[in-house]
């Protein structure tokens, strides 16, 4: 005759009523939580915030901050370095996501260069 074998669940040591209550409003209130993002209701999921893209650039002054040549900077940010001379000459003006690059690399210049970094072979 078969014996019957225990469920999982029994066998494991049981939590106190006080943390299985605890413990089930947190996924009751996690489970409503992802409702409301897959709804698209504002508030929920990711942090919402504004965006704000520079008209101008002053693409000498961030390289300056950097210490870094044309040259240089134009190598280590991914940049054409005619472009970075164009810029600083007034004789273009960087495209939308030129500027939000170079706004990102005025701030958080380590991060790009993270981001950027080719993987080592």
């Amino acid at each position: 005759m078969p014996t019957a074998r225990k469920s999982a669940l029994r066998s494991a040591p049981s939590a106190m009523p006080s943390e299985r209550s605890t413990r089930g409003r947190a996924l009751v209130a996690a489970a409503r939580e992802v409702a409301a993002y897959l709804r698209g209701e504002p508030g929920t999921g990711v942090r919402e915030y504004r965006v704000h893209v520079p008209e101008t650039v002053d693409v000498a002054a961030i390289r300056a901050a950097l210490g870094l040549s044309q040259p240089a900077f134009a190598r280590h940010f991914g940049l054409d370095v005619t472009a970075v001379q164009a810029w600083e000459q007034g004789r273009r003006h960087p495209d939308r996501a030129a500027r939000v690059l170079l706004a990102v690399i005025a701030r958080e210049p380590e991060a790009v260069a993270r981001a950027l970094e080719a993987e080592a072979a």
